[in-house]
C-alpha cells in the first residue's frame, strides 16, 4: 500500500507542475508520515548526510570548469582545429561539428553546454556555406549529447552516488563508447553529404593545422590533466573536478584572456545557481530512494525478477523501455536517482557489470536529452537558433536513429563498456 501511495503521489504532483525536486521530497514525506515510524528529525539527518558524500563534490566543480570554458573562447579555438581536420571532407563542416562536440565534451561534462557552446558558432556558419538550418540544427543537438558520456560526465557521477560504482571505472568506461557514437554520428553525416552533395571546405595545409592546433592547446590540455591525473592515481576523481575548475579559470583568465576579472562574479554565480539546483534535486532523490528502501521495493522487484527467470538481455531490456519511457518526461539527473536504487539491485543478482549498467543507463539518457516534450537539448537549440521547438524535434529525428542503433549495440555488447576499465584496474568484483 504504501508503494502505491509514493508512486501515485509523485505522479500526481508531476502531473500538477510542481518542479521535481519538490515533488520527490513531499512525496517521500508524506509517505513516511503515513506509513512509516520515521520522525521528521530523522528525515532531515538523511537530507543533509545526502550532502556529505564526496563524490557529490564533484559537481559543482565540473560545472563550474565549463562554464568557464564556455564563456571563455575555448570552444571557438577547438572548432577551428576540428574544421582544419576534416573540414575537407564531404560535409566536413558538419563532421567537424561533432569532432568539436567530442573535444568539448571532454572538458565539460554537460551536453547542454556543449550545444550551447558549439551550436551558437557552427550552426549560423554551416548555413552560411549552404547547409540547411534544420540539417545543422540537428546534428548539433544529436552530437551535443556526447557531453555525458564522454568523460568527465555528471550524469556518471550521479550514478556512481546512487550505485556505489567506481567513478573513474565509469569515466574510463565511457572513452570508448563515446568515441564509437562520435563516429557513428560523423560516419553518417558522411553518407548523407555524398548523397546530398553538401559542400565541404578547402583542405588546410598541415602548417595551418599545427598553428592551430597550438591555439587550441590550452584546453585540450585539461583532458589529459583530468583523465593523466585520475588514471595515474595523481588525484581522485572529485579533486580532479577542482584540479580542472581551477586550470578553466587560468586558461580562460590568464591565457586566453577571453574572460575578465570583472566577469568572474557572474561565472560563479551562475555556477552556483546550477550548483543549488542539482544538489537540491540529488538530495530529495536520496530522501526518495531512503523511502524505497525501507518499503523493501527493490528487493520485492529483485525478487520477482529472479522468480520469473528473467535472462539478464531480457532485462536489460525492460531497462531500456523504462529509461526511454522515463527520457521523455524527467531530467536525467532524477531519472537515474530514482530508477537506479530500484534496479541496479536487480542487475547485481543477474550478473551484469555495474559499469555496462551505467554506460547503458547514461546513452539513454543522452537520448532522453533529444527527445520530447522535455528534451533539454531540444530547448538549449530552439533558443540559440529561434526555430519552434517541433521543428527542432523534426530536424533531430534522423540522426536520433544512429543514437537508438547505438544504444542497441552498447547494450548487448558489454566489452565495448567494459574492455578499457578491466584492461587497466583488472575485472571489479561484482
Amino acid at each position: 500500500m504504501n508503494t502505491v501511495f509514493l508512486f501515485v503521489t509523485l505522479l500526481s504532483m508531476l502531473g500538477l507542475g510542481l518542479p521535481i525536486a519538490m515533488a520527490l521530497g513531499l512525496s517521500s514525506i508524506l509517505t513516511i508520515l503515513t506509513f512509516e515510524h520515521d520522525s521528521l528529525a530523522s528525515l532531515t539527518l538523511k537530507f543533509f548526510q545526502t550532502m556529505e558524500q564526496f563524490t557529490l563534490l564533484a559537481i559543482p566543480f565540473f560545472i563550474l570548469a565549463g562554464n568557464f570554458l564556455t564563456t571563455g573562447g575555448v570552444a571557438k579555438r577547438m572548432i577551428n582545429f576540428a574544421i582544419s581536420a576534416v573540414g575537407h571532407l564531404p560535409g566536413g563542416l558538419a563532421i567537424a561539428s561533432v569532432l568539436a562536440c567530442m573535444l568539448f565534451a571532454a572538458v565539460s561534462g554537460s551536453s547542454p553546454a556543449t550545444v550551447v557552446a558549439i551550436g551558437s558558432i557552427v550552426i549560423a556558419g554551416m548555413v552560411r556555406v549552404g547547409y540547411t538550418q534544420s540539417f545543422a540544427t540537428g546534428v548539433i543537438v544529436n552530437a551535443g549529447t556526447l557531453g555525458i558520456l564522454i568523460p568527465p560526465s555528471i550524469v556518471m557521477v550521479v550514478f556512481a552516488a546512487a550505485t556505489e560504482t567506481s567513478v573513474g571505472r565509469l569515466f574510463i568506461a565511457g572513452v570508448i563508447p563515446g568515441i564509437l557514437l562520435g563516429a557513428s554520428l560523423m560516419l553518417a553525416i558522411y553518407i548523407a553529404a555524398r548523397i546530398m552533395k553538401l559542400p565541404r571546405q578547402p583542405k588546410v595545409p598541415w602548417g595551418e593545422r599545427l598553428v592551430l592546433f597550438r591555439d587550441a592547446l590550452w584546453g585540450l590540455l585539461l583532458i589529459f590533466i583530468v583523465m593523466g591525473g585520475i588514471y595515474g592515481g595523481v588525484f581522485t576523481p572529485t579533486e580532479a573536478a577542482a584540479v580542472a575548475a581551477v586550470y578553466a579559470f587560468v586558461a580562460a583568465v590568464f591565457i586566453y584572456r577571453d574572460l575578465h576579472i570583472s566577469d568572474v562574479p557572474r561565472v560563479l554565480l551562475d555556477s552556483g545557481r546550477v550548483s543549488v539546483m542539482l544538489m537540491f534535486i540529488i538530495c530529495n532523490a536520496f530522501l526518495f530512494g531512503h523511502v524505497l528502501t525501507t518499503a523493501q521495493i527493490p528487493q520485492d522487484i529483485a525478487r520477482l525478477i529472479t522468480e520469473a527467470q528473467l535472462a539478464p538481455w531480457q532485462f536489460l531490456m525492460i531497462v531500456n523501455i523504462i529509461l526511454l519511457v522515463a527520457g521523455n518526461f524527467m531530467d536525467p539527473t532524477a531519472i537515474v536517482l530514482i530508477t537506479a536504487p530500484i534496479l541496479f539491485p536487480t542487475a547485481m543478482k543477474l550478473g551484469i557489470d555495474p559499469i555496462h549498467l551505467g554506460i547503458v543507463y547514461v546513452v539513454n539518457m543522452e537520448i532522453g536529452l533529444v527527445t520530447p516534450p522535455v528534451g533539454l537539448n531540444l530547448f538549449v537549440a530552439s533558443g540559440i537558433t529561434g526555430l519552434p521547438l517541433m521543428s527542432v524535434v523534426r530536424a533531430a529525428w534522423p540522426w536520433l536513429m544512429v543514437l537508438l542503433g547505438f544504444l542497441m549495440v552498447v547494450t548487448y555488447v558489454p566489452e565495448i563498456s567494459t574492455f578499457l576499465p578491466n584492461l587497466l584496474f583488472g575485472k571489479a568484483i561484482q
